[in-house]
């Protein structure tokens, strides 16, 4: 279920899941123990999953009048309980809801009290997190990308393209190979700082640039241009 919650927060966000995510937040019932927090990172692309009781620094909630319920009890106050309700601290009033069972607040000399069917609730993440929710269980993902994480996701992407291009080119799965990028000085550059990791994932004993080998391909590697070939050895 997190795990399904989590790319759910994937989606929303528009981030690949070859681009790691720093850290997810969990709200459930209970907390799964280190094995099952390996699984959901491993299956989510996330460096770490927290388990917390409190998720009120990431979200907060934004209240309406359900106008079926409200209209015929406060219709004269209407615009006063909407300029209301839309000043609120999300949370705070959630705490109040939840411990008094209603918003108790005064409109022009009318005292007006509001249960939770009387209003539209709606959970609202802060900037940099996105949500998702069922009845049990609340996942937020931190969806703030350092310089770090970006290159690593550029990284991964990389990897792909060059297993791609070695199912491709008819390469057996145990051949090494020769890895060159050429015609983009900033996607050069990462493959050079993550030689090493690119080489190990895809067979390659050499990673070059400014060079040109036997099958190349041109590839768009997050709105990056970048000419990528191979030959075995």
């Amino acid at each position: 279920k997190t795990v399904v919650l989590g790319r759910a927060c994937r989606n929303t966000a528009n981030i690949k899941n070859r681009q790691p995510i720093a850290t997810m937040f969990v709200k459930a019932p209970f907390t799964l123990g280190k094995f099952y927090q390996e699984i959901i990172e491993d299956e989510l692309n996330v460096k770490k999953v927290i388990f917390t009781d409190e998720v009120r620094d990431f979200t907060t909630y934004t209240f309406k009048p359900q106008l079926r319920t409200v209209g015929p009890k406060y219709g004269k106050q209407l615009g006063g309980i909407q300029k209301y309700l839309g000043s609120v601290d999300g949370n705070d009033a959630m705490d109040i809801l939840k411990e008094k069972g209603a918003l108790t607040f005064d409109v022009d000399g009318t005292e007006v009290s509001l249960a939770e069917e009387d209003l539209l609730i709606d959970m609202k993440q802060k900037e940099g997190y996105v949500t998702e929710a069922d009845n049990t269980v609340t996942v937020i993902l931190d969806t703030n990308l350092t310089d770090e994480l970006i290159e690593e996701g550029f990284m991964y992407e990389v990897i792909s393209k060059v297993q791609t291009m070695r199912k491709d080119s008819g390469f057996e799965v145990m051949d090494n190979i020769r890895i060159a990028f050429s015609g983009n000085e900033a996607v050069e550059a990462i493959a050079s700082r993550n030689a090493d990791e690119i080489k190990s994932e895809t067979l390659g004993i050499e990673l070059t640039v400014g060079a040109t080998l036997t099958h190349s391909k041109e590839w768009n590697i997050n709105g990056e241009n970048v000419t990528i070939s191979v030959e075995k050895v």
